[in-house]
């Protein structure tokens, strides 16, 4: 998703335990995984009983212990194949986060290839199935009854669990990700397999609660827990599919719309000019102030030269400049869908565009684009 720091608090919405960073990302316990490793317990005590009759209470709480703890680390793995990979195809990962559900590792882009995007998918789920294979061989040569076949078995079939159902075809699942791909690689639209995916996150959530009714229906003796646990999750399924498709939409270059048609034409002035002046200069336009050795100073600030110019309209219009950052610089024969992402993920509230000899051809405002975007 490798440099090993020490556990402790860290600043964040969720308040989450950081446990450590892998290659710099950080591994985060969220509060509510208490809330679900408490359940686990509670679950799996009674199961213990049934697997091991005549053991004491006490064993069988701790082995129910011991197995939410077994199963956070398998859902860990789990996420850090999605880290480990992802990283590996250049994709920044905010964080890896265990939660109550299960895990989530946070892909801070969107990949640029469907290949890379059903790899880091398959990834989560490949560990899994590696650990139930692990764990079932281990029950097949280690013994046959006793606490460790009950830990043995009960890993086995959670990491099987955990594999199959991020394998089911709808987003956010792993599985929903992985037919995204396919049909992004197939159609060359992303906005197709997300479409796709995300309405088939809508019969997975479908499909739960029917087999939540099934146990409402047949009286099974679980069907109240089973009852919350398929609301629960369908919910979370649902609203991140709803998520994703909107994603989408935001990040889906209308048709017809042209680059050209959203940049303002580019004026370059010398960055010793008086601030009022490049004020002046700069409206409807983009301004690069250069220095006069040739460097660009950086692109005009308009709010940073308005407060200045009401107090000294003479000082150079440098000190009123925006430094211009690689990731501010655009291509214009870029994909418009790249376009998005990096108004997106980067700072700025304005981007120089340049052709492919890196001439400057215009100037891009995050609010000209986002306008066109909600009025397509």
């Amino acid at each position: 998703m490798t440099t090993i720091r020490r556990s402790g608090r860290v600043a964040g919405g969720d308040g989450g335990l950081l446990l450590f960073r892998v290659a710099g990302v950080p591994v985060l316990l969220a509060p509510s995984w208490w809330i679900g490793a408490f359940a686990v317990v509670l679950l799996y005590t009674p199961l213990v009983d049934r697997l091991m009759p005549g053991v004491s209470d006490g064993t069988a709480l701790l082995l129910a212990s011991a197995f939410a703890i077994l199963l956070g680390a398998s859902v860990l793995a789990h996420e850090l194949g999605h880290c480990v990979v992802a990283l590996r195809f250049g994709l920044p990962v905010r964080r890896v986060r265990l939660f109550l559900l299960g895990g989530i590792s946070e892909v801070a882009r969107t990949p640029r290839k469907p290949a890379h995007e059903g790899l880091v998918a398959a990834a989560g789920p490949g560990v899994s199935v590696v650990l139930a294979a692990l764990f079932g061989m281990a029950l097949l040569i280690g013994p046959d009854d006793g606490a460790i076949w009950v830990l043995l078995l009960e890993c086995t079939a959670a990491n099987l669990v955990v594999a199959v159902f991020n394998l089911l075809p709808g987003l956010p699942l792993d599985g929903g990700r992985m037919l995204r791909a396919g049909i992004w690689a197939l159609t060359g639209r992303r906005s197709k397999g997300t479409f796709a995916a995300a309405l088939g996150g809508g019969l997975v959530a479908a499909a739960l609660l029917v087999w939540a009714m099934f146990g409402i229906a047949d009286d099974s003796p679980d069907k109240w827990l089973r009852l919350g646990v398929c609301l629960l999750t369908a919910w979370f399924v649902v609203a991140g599919a709803a998520g994703e498709f909107s994603a989408e939409q935001r990040r889906t270059w209308p048709e017809g719309l042209r680059l050209a048609d959203l940049v303002q034409p580019v004026l370059q002035l010398p960055a010793e000019s008086p601030v009022a002046d490049a004020l002046g200069a700069s409206a409807g336009r983009g301004v690069v102030l250069v220095r006069a050795d040739g460097v660009a100073a950086g692109l005009l600030d308009r709010e940073t030269a308005e407060r200045l110019a009401s107090q000294s309209p003479l000082s150079p219009a440098e000190q009123a400049a925006e430094p211009i950052r690689p990731e501010m610089v655009l291509l214009d024969s870029e994909p418009g869908e790249e376009i998005i992402e990096r108004v997106a993920e980067t700072a700025a509230w304005q981007f120089l565009v340049v052709d492919e000899e890196g001439r400057p051809s215009g100037v891009l405002r995050r609010e000209d684009l986002k306008a066109a975007l909600r009025n397509a």
